[in-house]
């Protein structure tokens, strides 16, 4: 299990020095944003000298590029909204597959017009999923022809809540190239440490087999979200279970300061 940063908890538009960072913090691979190497999150396009800029960082810094963010509001009530950022996550999909970054992950989105990951009342009526499905579809189709995978995160504020929210959109999709990015903050909003263990649990017996990634983020019993180690998430039974099912893939944390970042690695190395 490799363990990893996003590569925007530290500041900078160049790739060289926004990987030496993560390196120098102690992490081994990152899950990358555009906005690192001076573009949009999801920009209309890539240029070819923004995909050598970066390939260059990882191989001179050493850190591998495990996930590309290509999150938009797939959710989104306005169809124009949604096919503009279909068209920025092809983009975002080929630069991927250039670089040989083997995910790529979304935000299955949300009523909400103004803010992707904040939850609206909507998000429950069929139409939402209906949306989100019929955008899948075309994601997938762009995944399936430059051979990337795509991640899908349950998350309280989105249409996809929950392990087994992800589990059906994946029934429904039948692609294989529909992965899960399990991150147990995001699993609940409060509950004490017992609770989330047992929400925690779950989750990873429903998603065995198919977590791609996994996230490091923590909450505070009252809903706070923490920096992984300081809230009710039990970490150590997280990664353990997560070994039990044979996921072997990178542990990426976010939600921190760049200064909290190298105690952060020294906690999740000490669990795998």
């Amino acid at each position: 299990m490799q363990i990893g940063v996003f590569a925007k908890t530290f500041p900078g538009s160049e790739p060289a020095g926004v990987l030496e960072a993560v390196r120098d913090a102690g992490f081994a691979v990152t899950q990358f944003n555009l906005a690192c190497a001076g573009l949009p999150s999801m920009p209309d396009k890539v240029p070819l000298d923004t995909i050598r800029a970066i390939a260059a960082a990882s191989d001179a810094t050493g850190v591998g590029l495990v996930a590309l963010s290509g999150t938009y509001n797939m959710a989104h009530p306005d169809r124009a909204v949604r096919e503009d950022g279909l068209r920025r996550l092809a983009a975002v999909i080929e630069a991927a597959s250039a670089l040989s970054i083997p995910l790529v992950t979304l935000c299955t989105g949300t009523r909400n017009r103004d803010d992707q990951w904040t939850h609206h009342p909507d998000n429950a009526d069929p139409s939402a999923w209906a949306d989100i499905a019929r955008e899948m579809e075309k994601a997938l189709e762009l995944a399936e022809r430059h051979g990337v995978d795509l991640g899908i995160e349950p998350e309280q504020a989105n249409i996809v809540t929950s392990a087994d929210d992800a589990m059906r959109l994946i029934a429904e999709m039948g692609s294989k190239r529909l992965r899960i990015v399990l991150d147990p903050a995001n699993l609940f909003e409060r509950a004490d440490t017992e609770e989330a263990r047992a929400i925690v649990t779950a989750a990873i017996e429903t998603t065995a087999g198919h977590v791609a990634m996994a996230h490091a983020k923590d909450r505070f019993a009252d809903g706070r979200f923490a920096t992984a180690g300081q809230g009710v998430v039990d970490f150590a039974d997280f990664v353990a279970r997560l070994k039990a099912t044979g996921f072997d893939g990178p542990l990426v944390t976010h939600g921190l300061s760049a200064e909290e970042a190298p105690e952060v690695a020294r906690f999740l190395k000490g669990l795998v």
